[in-house]
This record gives structure tokens, sequence and C-alpha cells, in this order.
């Protein structure tokens, strides 16, 4: 293949890779697709596409959908034994980012719902809400009709709006960051009654159970979330030896929203999310699953070092 058409793919590599990651959830089967994509670009008859990029986001789009309907993405839906890929700010894969909605479509929340949307649903819905295609656009690439575009964005969105708890206005940075410093403090002192004040009323948590539970814990209520979240911000012999060392606790933003980074030795070994509304917890997000955490932790080894919060677990 020609330096040209290698070229003319790897200029729309980032965005195709951003489209992957919003239909799967994860960074290294949204790297595998867009891979995937290439070999047929590569293959292709390339004298008769007459726009490359409609042409390879039709492709990547097909590759997800195939990778959504197979049985094993099938059954992982259907029990939810699953979170969505953590990834650090500033990670390519998180673009475009631009509106408020594009943002919003790699919150973990979002992430989170559109898992439980069909195929078709999710990816008319990307394409719409985080890449601005017209729905006539979105027919063709889903060999779907217009009007059939229509109708599973506004049902995505209609879900979407009823399940993402953390919607609403986007928070300023530094109020987040007091916001996690405050309920950190309150984690790991065990001052639970401040936890509960600071959660909103209609607060939800999910964790992989420190990447050991077959299936997510999910906790509602703000007495439960309270107390989970002091339990799993408790240490624990048991806990340090499974860390394999007492981390270092981080703030950091992660899918645009301030999380906690757990760091032992350099390496992230678990993320805790918070999305907030109005200066409150409405949601918590805990991943510790080593498979989720490869890229984010990647990604850490390249920054320069961070101060923690708390230096010692």
């Amino acid at each position: 293949m020609d330096s040209v058409a290698v070229d003319r793919f790897e200029a729309s590599r980032g965005r195709l890779a951003s489209l992957a990651y919003r239909l799967l959830g994860s960074a290294a089967d949204a790297e595998d697709a867009v891979q995937d994509a290439f070999l047929r670009w590569q293959a292709a008859d390339r004298d008769r596409i007459e726009v490359p990029e409609a042409w390879l986001t039709r492709v990547v789009t097909n590759l997800c959908l195939d990778q959504l309907r197979s049985a094993r993405a099938r059954h992982e839906r259907a029990v939810g034994d699953l979170l969505p890929e953590p990834l650090l700010q500033g990670d390519p894969m998180l673009g475009p980012a631009d509106t408020f909605e594009q943002r919003e479509s790699v919150s973990l929340a979002v992430l989170t719902v559109m898992q439980r949307l069909g195929p078709v649903e999710r990816a008319a819905y990307v394409l719409r809400e985080a890449f601005s295609y017209r729905h006539a656009e979105i027919a063709g690439m889903l060999d779907i009709s217009e009007a059939a575009s229509q109708q599973h964005v506004h049902r995505a969105r209609r879900r979407v709006a009823a399940e993402h708890r953390g919607g609403g206005a986007e928070t300023d940075p530094a109020a987040a960051r007091r916001v996690v410093e405050e309920f950190l403090s309150a984690a790991t002192s065990g001052r639970v009654d401040q936890l509960v004040a600071m959660l909103t009323d209609d607060a939800a948590m999910v964790s992989d159970g420190a990447g050991l539970a077959k299936r997510l814990l999910r906790f509602t209520g703000r007495e439960q979330i309270a107390t989970a979240a002091r339990a799993g911000f408790r240490p624990t012999p048991a806990k340090i030896r499974l860390a394999g060392g007492a981390p270092a606790l981080h703030i950091a933003q992660v899918n645009g929203a301030p999380a906690v980074v757990a760091v032992v030795n350099g390496r992230v070994r678990g993320v805790v999310v918070l999305e907030l509304r109005d200066g409150k917890v409405a949601r918590l997000c805990g991943i510790a699953s080593a498979d989720r955490l490869a890229r984010i932790d990647a990604a850490w080894q390249r920054l320069d070092v961070v101060p923690p919060v708390a230096a010692a677990w």
C-alpha cells in the first residue's frame, strides 16, 4: 500500500478509535477494531471509494456491531459483569470533546447505560451525539431508514436521560477536586455521616469488587453507599497484599470526571470515579480489574510525578 493511502488512514485513526471506544467501552477492543479496519482499507479498491472518511467510519461501526452481536458480548451484557475501561484525561481516545454532548458520551455513566442498548441503537446514538452525523448518513452506514435512525437516537437519548444519574451542568475542576478531597478524607477517616451528607438523594454506586467479583456490585441508598465507600477505602492487610503494597491515593480526571487513583510502586491498581451534580456525589464507579486498567496504567507511567493526596493508605 502506498504512503498516501497509509497517511490518509492514519489521519483518521484517532477519530475511528474514539468511535470504537464509545461503541465497545473497551480501549483494547477499540484498537483491534481500528486495526481490522486498516487491513480492510489495505485490501480495498481505494480508487472506487469516493469519501474515505465515510467509508472508514462505516467499516469501523460495522466491525463494532459484529462484536456487540457476538455470543460473548451478548452474555456479558446480559449478566452485566463488565464496566467500561477508564481513560485518563488527555487520552486521544476520549476525543472529540468540543461540546458537552461529546464529553458526556464518554462518561462512565453514559458508557454503562449504552451497554444496555441494542447494538444498532447504540451506534445511531454515538454517531449522532458524539460525531454529529446527519440521520441520512447514519441510515446509510447502518443500512436502516432515516426514520429508523431518528427513532433509535430518540430512544437512546431517553434511556440515557432516565438512567444517567450524574447528568447536569459541568463542574469546575477546582470545585470538583475540593469535593473529592472532602469525600476521600471522610471515607478514609470513617466519618460515615459526612459521607451520607455528600451524596445526592438518588446516588448510586457500582464496583467490580476489586476485580474479584463475578458480577458487578451495585449499591443504592445514601447510607448503604456511604458504608460501602467507607469499607472500600478502609485499609486491611488482605487488601494491601492484594494490591502488592499500600497504595498512594491521587486525584485525577478520568473520562471527564474527578477520580481517586490508587497507585502502588508507580502502577495503577484501582480507580474510583465520582460523578458530581450540584456539588454532591451522584455516582461512584470503582474499577480494579487488571484488564480494565492496562491503558490508564500505561498513561500514568508517562506522567510527571503527581503528588498524592494520601501518601500512604
